[in-house]
C-alpha cells in the first residue's frame, strides 16, 4: 500500500531581537582576520589618528561555512552598492572587484 506523500516543510520565520545598545552599532575602521581549520576570527578595531594603539571593539568567531556564506552575501551587497553609488576606492591601488587570494 502506498504511503501518502509527506507535506513539504513549511519555511520557518526567524524573529530577530535587537536591543537598544546593539541597535546603535559600533564603529570600526580596521579589521583583523585569522583562522584555524575549524573557525574564522574577525576582530573589529577602532584606530584613532596619530595614536599607537587600537582598541578591539568586537570579536566575531564563525564557522568556515558561515564565513563563506557571509563573504558571498557581502560581495553581492558591495556589487549592488557600486552599481548604485559607484566603485568604492580602497586608496591602496588594489582592485576591489577581484576574488579573494588564496
Amino acid at each position: 500500500m502506498d504511503q501518502p506523500a509527506a507535506p513539504p516543510p513549511t519555511p520557518h520565520q526567524l524573529q530577530v531581537e535587537l536591543d537598544d545598545a546593539t541597535a546603535q552599532g559600533t564603529y570600526a575602521n580596521l579589521s583583523l582576520i585569522a583562522h584555524t581549520e575549524t573557525e574564522f576570527l574577525f576582530d573589529f578595531l577602532f584606530v584613532q589618528p596619530q595614536q599607537p594603539k587600537a582598541k578591539v571593539r568586537a570579536r566575531i568567531i564563525s564557522s568556515p561555512l558561515h564565513t563563506k556564506r557571509f563573504f558571498l552575501a557581502l560581495r553581492e551587497n558591495i556589487t549592488r552598492y557600486e552599481v548604485r553609488f559607484g566603485e568604492i576606492k580602497t586608496g591602496d591601488g588594489g582592485d576591489t572587484r577581484g576574488t579573494p587570494h588564496e
